[in-house]
């Protein structure tokens, strides 16, 4: 079942475990747990034992259970799972759907209130949740990303799946179509409904923000939001997080962990910015500045992981990636932001990190490839679905491509602060950390040109 969280997944795996000869056994592949929440054995098999070869999971479950067996799955849940279920024609494919705003509001509430399932209406646990533009375009991007890799991997294949929206979920003939769908001789009688709606108002109801809520969602396409996966457009990835200078042409595509608050404040000499754009009214932007320049900045690898190391493990952003690298991967962390408590500790941390990027990016781990760490030529593809920047600058020669480009525009350029990279790494930099990141970011390194790491 390809799912999301709050699309009802739980109550269809319910009612599919309700029909003979069906076992659905929870989110399997999760990076975090197997099934269900906390739980890290299942069939025999451990958290590490999955991590290791997660199709050794999927042939357990097929071997161990009587029947059918599936399990339900996440966009971000582990990444070598997706392509082999997708091409294999002997496996059913359900693809759940619900409203993007109204996953993401009950998403909110859940964190709220902590109560992912209701049983007992009496247990009901009640909260508002706040309307966050940013994010809920962000989820909305990964939701329909999700949905047309599904689409196309079915259609190169040529498959079908079984597509049903979260309001038919409560239809005992959609379900008992399902069941056809399966192949199994017979249906359900009626509904289990030990899973009870935890939030039934209306949405505006749902947040303390609605008329804020409303205007973000009017800039919005409202056909993108309301098509079926088999006709969702594909969107431009980061979009909402360029930024323009307000009385200069220039456009900012920012990669995550590079010097992106030094560029951004250089831009706001520029009688400041703006952001939160949308495909359309980007490129209504352009549209308005015929001559215009648009670019991006590269970091050299060792001191981008290195960023994204401190900024986003060592302090903790990353609670349950960083859980994993400990328990799973072994790399030794000290408390959440206390720090290493000398450099040695701190260059092995960072090393084992490394290391852990090296497989990470290469698909053999179940955690996400987070655009933090994400390789920088990966990046720039994502841009170049909808348009490649005019000038790609690199780090250390900052100053000199902002003036140039201030040039460009018929602009003086304001004063621009060059980023500070952390002292530790010039303070642990051997040859050692130098290999571990060439084996981690090979494709930048070939790309970009990037020599050792206090060279360039």
């Amino acid at each position: 079942m390809f799912a999301e969280m709050r699309t009802g997944s739980n109550f269809l795996e319910t009612n599919l475990n309700a029909m003979p000869g069906v076992t659905c056994h929870g989110e399997a592949f999760n990076p975090f747990f197997i099934g269900k929440k906390d739980q890290l054995e299942f069939m025999g098999l451990t958290l590490a034992d999955r991590v290791a070869d997660p199709m050794a999971l999927i042939r357990t479950m097929r071997a161990g259970t009587k029947g059918l067996a599936g399990f339900r799955y996440f966009h971000d849940h582990d990444p070598r799972v997706f392509e082999t279920v997708l091409e294999d024609p002997l496996c059913a494919k359900i693809v759940l759907t619900r409203n993007p705003i109204e996953s993401y509001v009950s998403w909110k509430i859940a964190q709220e209130t902590g109560q992912w399932k209701l049983t007992n209406a009496k247990n009901l646990k009640t909260a508002q949740a706040r309307f966050d533009q940013a994010e809920f375009e962000s989820h909305l991007t990964a939701l329909q990303d999700f949905q047309m890799r599904i689409m196309h991997g079915l259609q190169v294949t040529g498959q079908t799946a079984f597509y049903i929206d979260y309001d038919d979920i409560n239809d005992l003939d959609v379900l008992n179509g399902l069941a056809k769908f399966l192949g199994l001789p017979q249906g359900l009688e009626s509904l289990d409904n030990s899973l009870k709606k935890q939030n039934p108002e209306e949405i505006s109801q749902k947040v303390v923000n609605a008329d804020e809520m409303e205007r973000a969602l009017s800039r919005l396409d409202r056909f993108n939001l309301a098509r079926t996966p088999n006709f969702e457009p594909r969107r431009a990835p980061m979009v909402p997080a360029f930024v323009a200078a307000r009385k200069a042409p220039l456009l900012f595509m920012p990669i995550k962990s590079g010097p992106v608050v030094s560029v951004a404040a250089w831009l706001e000499g520029f009688g400041g910015t703006d952001s939160d754009f949308t495909q359309k009214t980007l490129r209504q932007w352009k549209k308005a500045r015929p001559i215009h320049r648009s670019f991006t900045v590269v970091r050299h690898p060792l001191a981008r992981a290195h960023d994204a190391f401190e900024a986003m493990i060592l302090s903790g952003q990353y609670r349950e990636i960083r859980n994993q690298l400990e328990k799973v991967y072994k790399v030794p962390l000290p408390a959440v932001g206390e720090g290493y408590s000398d450099l040695g500790s701190h260059r092995a941390g960072f090393l084992a990190f490394l290391k852990w990027l090296k497989l990470n990016l290469s698909g053999q781990t179940a955690t996400r490839v987070d655009a933090h760490w994400a390789s920088q030529a990966a990046v720039l593809h994502g841009f170049a679905q909808f348009q490649s920047p005019d000038m790609v600058l690199r780090e250390n020669r900052l100053a000199e491509g902002l003036a140039f480009l201030a040039s460009e525009v018929g602009h003086d350029a304001p004063a621009f602060a060059q980023p500070l990279i952390s002292e530790k790494l010039g303070q642990i930099y051997d040859a050692d950390l130098e290999e571990a990141a060439r084996e981690a970011y090979t494709r930048d390194y070939i790309a970009f040109g990037f020599r050792d790491w206090p060279k360039s």
